[in-house]
C-alpha cells in the first residue's frame, strides 16, 4: 500500500531551561515539531491506531470503482477490532460498502480504510493524525454475525441500533481483513503489524477524551493557560507565559495532556505534560489533573 503524504504539523519551540522542572516530555527537533524524548512514556503505535479505529475519529473507505462519502457524511454506527486483528464495521445497509461487501468472496475486494482524527476543540491545524488500514472487505456471514455484534457491543450500544428498524435492517456488519497499517500523528509516523493491533487495547481515556478536552477548555481555561509556567524560559531568555496569548488543550491520554500555545505573533507550538503515573480511568485522571494544575501554581 502506498500511503498518502503526511499531514502538516504545527511548528514549535521549547526552552532547554529545566529550572522549573517542566513536566513536558518533549524536546525540539530540526523542524521545531516536538517529539517525545528518549524514555518518555507514550502510547505504542499499535495502541494509537487501535484507539483511532474504535473511538471518535472519522472514517472513509476506498473501494475499487466506488467511494463512500467522506468523513462527516458517512460514518459506521460502530467499529471494533477482533482478536484476529480484523476490523468489523457496522455500515448503512444501503451504502456502497455494504453492497460491494455483500457480493465479495474471500480476498477479491480490496479496501483502504482512512481514519482522520480531528481535535474536538477549535484551534489552528485541528487534524491530529491519520491512519490507513489496507486489506480485503467481506460481509460478516450469519454464522459469525452474533460474535461480531458481541464484540461491537463491548465498545458501543449497537443492539439498540440493530433492533431500531424492525424487520428491515438499517445496518450491516462488514469485516476488513487487515494486511497493512500505517499512521501519521502527533507522536510520529510508522507502520503497525495486524497482529500488534490485535494484541493491544485502546487508550482507556479515549471514550471520554472529546468531552473532557471541551470541559477543560470551557471551564478550566485559566488553569490550562497556567501550565505554561512549567515550561521555564524561552530559548532567548524571555518568559514563555509573557509571550503566550492562547493555550488550548489538544489531546489527552493515559500518560498526559498535550496543549497548543499561540504567541502574540501567531506562531504556535505544542507542549506535552506527563502525569506522575499512567491513569486507568476518569477517577485517576481527575486526580492527575489536580496534581498537574497544583504544580503549575506552586
Amino acid at each position: 500500500m502506498s500511503r498518502p503524504h503526511g499531514i502538516p504539523l504545527p511548528s514549535a519551540h521549547r526552552s532547554s531551561d529545566d529550572s522549573k522542572k517542566s513536566k513536558s516530555a518533549y524536546d525540539d527537533d530540526e523542524q521545531g515539531q516536538p517529539r517525545p524524548r528518549e524514555g518518555a512514556r507514550q502510547p505504542t503505535m499499535a495502541e494509537r491506531v487501535r484507539t483511532l479505529v474504535e473511538y471518535n475519529a472519522s472514517v472513509s473507505l476506498t473501494l475499487p470503482g466506488a467511494r463512500d462519502h467522506g468523513p462527516g457524511f458517512w460514518e459506521p454506527a460502530a467499529r471494533t477490532v477482533t482478536p484476529e486483528g480484523d476490523v468489523v464495521l457496522l455500515v448503512p445497509w444501503d451504502s456502497p460498502t455494504a453492497r460491494a461487501a455483500a457480493y465479495a468472496q474471500d480476498d477479491d475486494l480490496t479496501c483502504v480504510m482512512e481514519i482522520t482524527d480531528v481535535a474536538p476543540v477549535a484551534m489552528r491545524q485541528r487534524i491530529r493524525g491519520r491512519a490507513w488500514l489496507a486489506g480485503w472487505l467481506t460481509a460478516v456471514r450469519n454464522e459469525d454475525r452474533a460474535r461480531c455484534v458481541e464484540l461491537l457491543a463491548e465498545r458501543h450500544p449497537v443492539q439498540a441500533v440493530l433492533e431500531s428498524d424492525g424487520e428491515q435492517p438499517a445496518w450491516m456488519p462488514v469485516r476488513l481483513e487487515v494486511g497493512e497499517i500505517s499512521v501519521d500523528d502527533l507522536w510520529g509516523t510508522g507502520c503497525v503489524e495486524p497482529e500488534e493491533l490485535a494484541r493491544t487495547e485502546p487508550d482507556p481515556i479515549a471514550r471520554h477524551e472529546a468531552e473532557l478536552l471541551q470541559h477543560l477548555h470551557s471551564a478550566h481555561g485559566d488553569q490550562v493557560r497556567g501550565l505554561c509556567t512549567l515550561l521555564g524560559n524561552r530559548a532567548d531568555g524571555g518568559d514563555v507565559c509573557a509571550a503566550v496569548r492562547d493555550v488550548v488543550p489538544v489531546a489527552l491520554d493515559r500518560f498526559g495532556l498535550r496543549v497548543r500555545l499561540t504567541e502574540a505573533d501567531r506562531r504556535t507550538f505544542d507542549a506535552r505534560f506527563d502525569f506522575p503515573e499512567p491513569v486507568r480511568d476518569t477517577g485517576e485522571l481527575r486526580h492527575a489533573m489536580h496534581t498537574l494544575f497544583a504544580a503549575a501554581t506552586g
